[in-house]
């Protein structure tokens, strides 16, 4: 398959973006970013192979995919073990006093 040379996409590549995305969902532990992360990292990914946006972006808008999946993981993970910490900690009676 052969691309247009550069500048002669019909769209800008937001590969850039879903970097920046992916780094700041991890750094900041903010589980939405991470999904938009990842949601536009695979839109672009789509848009890079049907030749509406520039080829030379893959690696940079996989990166910040990649990068949006281990945050929304870790963040679900993260999630999950504080709600069972919670449950477990009201079911024992634990935490009667904190929240008096």
């Amino acid at each position: 398959m052969t691309f247009p040379q550069a500048g002669a996409y019909p769209e800008e590549s937001q590969a850039t973006t879903i970097l920046v995305l992916g780094i700041l969902s991890l750094i900041c532990s903010c589980l939405p970013l991470g999904i938009a992360a990842w949601v536009m990292g695979n839109r672009e990914l789509q848009a890079i192979d049907s030749g509406r946006r520039n080829p030379d972006n893959r690696g940079t808008a996989n990166a910040g995919r990649i990068i949006g999946i281990v945050a929304t993981v870790l963040g679900l993970v993260g999630l999950i073990i504080l709600f069972a910490f919670l449950f477990l900690g009201l079911s024992l009676g634990v935490l009667d006093e904190v929240f008096r």
